[in-house]
């Protein structure tokens, strides 16, 4: 199996002290993508002024813990709100680490169906239905590695495709913060920084898990 996709969390598979992928006032970098339910979609294909990329995966808790505030970001029509799914952060007995992209996506749809996350894009299919779905890096992690490969980092991007916004861990409020700073024309002077979800958010993803995560 590709080391990208562990099968059991470590330290090691993290370089906490350095943050990669690109920065404040660069290109960010745009990847063909699939969404849960299938359909090809381009990374920097978005409406709205900004594009507020969270990573994320159910056995994040830091993703987990976020969500609520992080959704309520996709209520302002000048906001496109997405997910990434990446690789699974604490996988386990019961949540496994992917062993092909058909898991990936798999756990994305479980993302939508069973945690009903609505912070995603809405698709019209071809029978003028419409379907709730969420960006899926491919088996290799390339978009997630080109962003720094950090479990819940964020980054808000403008319509020139330019990085006006990043963190290494998300934190709800300062991203509210700062999108609000940026749609009102001002500077973002606005601080992240980590955060530490509630202690049941925690214990709650990691049981889903199963034993290893």
């Amino acid at each position: 199996m590709d080391s990208y996709n562990y099968t059991e969390f470590s330290t090691g598979d993290y370089d906490f002290d350095n943050f990669e992928g690109p920065v404040v006032g660069s290109k960010a970098p745009d990847f063909q993508l699939t969404t849960s339910d299938g359909k090809g979609i381009r990374l920097l294909d978005f409406d709205g002024e900004l594009l507020v990329l969270e990573m994320g995966s159910i056995t994040c808790p830091l993703f987990q813990g976020r969500r609520a505030g992080m959704e309520a970001l996709s209520q302002d029509a000048r906001v496109s709100a997405r997910v990434l799914y990446i690789r699974e952060a604490h996988s386990g007995a019961d949540i496994q680490g992917h062993a092909n992209f058909e898991d990936k996506q798999a756990c994305a749809s479980r993302l939508n169906g069973d945690d009903r996350e609505t912070r995603t894009i809405l698709v019209d299919d071809p029978r003028g239905r419409s379907s709730w779905t969420i960006l899926v890096d491919d088996f290799e992690g390339t978009a997630h590695r080109a962003y720094g490969g950090m479990p819940n980092s964020v980054f808000v991007i403008n319509r020139n495709g330019c990085v006006v916004f990043r963190s290494a861990w998300n934190n709800a409020s300062a991203t509210a913060q700062a999108v609000a700073s940026l749609l009102s024309g001002k500077a973002v002077t606005t601080k992240s920084y980590s955060w530490p979800v509630p202690p049941t958010v925690v214990l709650q993803t990691l049981r889903r898990g199963g034993k290893g995560s």
